[in-house]
């Protein structure tokens, strides 16, 4: 209800007697007053935020009463405790020898009661694989968390009963990247698994179909950024590849085509006319396609769109 009231004050742009948009917030009377005509609109306001200040944030965390947000990458969502492996009590003295076995046993018990039912069991080498695949493409935290995200769905609808954890969680790992804008492509995706190219692929349909998974096909323009950053390109030459896409877009030359090597074709040529050439070896290793998919794809562009490429 409190959400609700405070979404209709915020609509509020202009003042309902004299129009005047010139709105002051008296948050002492919790009251909205047009600076114009001094009418009050509305004197229910309740002020969301803490009624203490902070001027730097080792302050703002001393005098925060709520936890960190929920982690979904960790099997827990990061709301259990741990027991430190520090021999101190909390005033930070040393805890008697005597002691010492009944808190190793505390922190065994402890890390044991953790995890419930037989599904977090299984949830916690998969987030931990999730994690490791994560680092090894170098993903974001936004990714992690929405692959753990589906990977939590998938454990509650029960799919991943019949697959392995390593392909569900590298079929996660995919449908996060298409969901979140951060194009990679299964190649990728299979060399930092270590599972089959063809089992991630199956696995991420059954996901996509079964979990609901709304995804639009990538386009050549989502490498462009990528690809131009990892070979060193400036913000001209990205500009003619995108605008080479552009074109070629209008003429429908790149459906059927893999969008790897389109946007590899577009960047290759687009660095020949901006002078700052690159070899098809270059590009094909960053994009993972071979050259001569490079070469055809080229070939077509070049011929198409009527572009002097002077090798």
């Amino acid at each position: 209800m409190v959400k609700k009231k405070r979404a209709e004050i915020e609509e509020i742009k202009a003042c309902p007697e004299c129009g005047s948009t010139r709105l002051i917030w008296d948050y002492e009377r919790g009251e909205l007053i047009c600076q114009d005509c001094g009418l009050v609109i509305d004197d229910t306001y309740i002020d969301q935020g803490p009624e203490w200040r902070a001027f730097d944030p080792e302050q703002r965390e001393k005098r925060a009463r709520t936890g960190a947000p929920l982690d979904y990458t960790a099997p827990d969502k990061g709301l259990s405790t741990m027991i430190g492996w520090k021999n101190k009590d909390s005033y930070g003295k040393s805890i008697p020898t005597r002691n010492r076995a009944q808190l190793y046993r505390l922190r065994k018990w402890q890390r044991r009661i953790r995890v419930g039912g037989a599904s977090e069991r299984s949830l916690a080498p998969a987030l931990s694989e999730l994690d490791r695949i994560a680092s090894d493409m170098g993903l974001p935290r936004n990714v992690r968390e929405a692959a753990a995200m589906i990977y939590r769905r998938a454990i509650e609808k029960n799919l991943i009963r019949g697959r392995s954890i390593e392909g569900v969680t590298a079929a996660s790992v995919y449908a996060a990247c298409r969901q979140t804008g951060v194009p990679h492509t299964l190649d990728e995706v299979a060399d930092s698994s270590k599972v089959d190219r063809k089992e991630i692929g199956r696995t991420y349909r059954f996901l996509a179909r079964e979990l609901g998974l709304k995804l639009m096909p990538t386009s050549p323009q989502d490498y462009i950024e990528r690809f131009c950053s990892e070979l060193g390109l400036s913000e001209d030459t990205k500009t003619k590849a995108l605008e080479i896409l552009r074109q070629a877009e209008e003429k429908e030359l790149t459906s059927g085509r893999g969008p790897t090597g389109v946007a590899a074709a577009a960047i290759y040529i687009a660095s020949i006319l901006c002078g700052e050439r690159r070899t098809q070896r270059e590009v094909a290793d960053v994009a993972g396609v071979t050259e001569v998919t490079i070469r055809n794809r080229y070939k077509e562009l070049a011929e198409q769109l009527d572009l002097d490429v002077v090798l």
